[in-house]
């Protein structure tokens, strides 16, 4: 994988990859459509948005992006819980994959916290 040097950008897209790889699992293991749909839409839309981000115009329209990205973040930690709380996927497997979804919330948070403190885009 191309790494960009950008940490959120290569953190939302090795998530992504990890989603697109938990959705196969789903699908073929598990004969699981309905969660897996929903999840895939919003842990690989996080990155998606990240790098829409970067090519922002303006303050308003990086934040903008970044939050969308937060909010997916947000709605694929959803996801993950639901799939562990209904035995798709293991304690182990959530847990690591999940970890890195709160991860990403935690950074997303603090680049949206100091992106109000240091407007660099506009």
């Amino acid at each position: 994988m191309r790494q960009s040097g950008n940490v959120i950008v290569d953190k939302s897209k090795s998530f992504a990859i990890r989603i697109i790889r938990l959705n196969q699992f789903l699908k073929k293991e598990k004969k699981e459509y309905d969660l897996s749909a929903q999840l895939i839409h919003s842990g690989t839309s996080i990155g998606a948005n990240v790098k829409e981000a970067i090519r922002g115009q303006s303050t308003k329209d990086f934040r903008a992006k970044l939050n969308i990205a937060l909010k997916e973040a947000s709605e694929t930690e959803y996801w993950l819980e639901l799939l562990v709380e209904t035995d798709y996927i293991d304690k182990k497997q959530f847990d690591s994959i999940y970890n890195d979804c709160i991860e990403l919330i935690k950074i997303l948070t603090a680049i949206l916290k100091s992106s109000v403190d240091n407007p660099a885009h506009e």
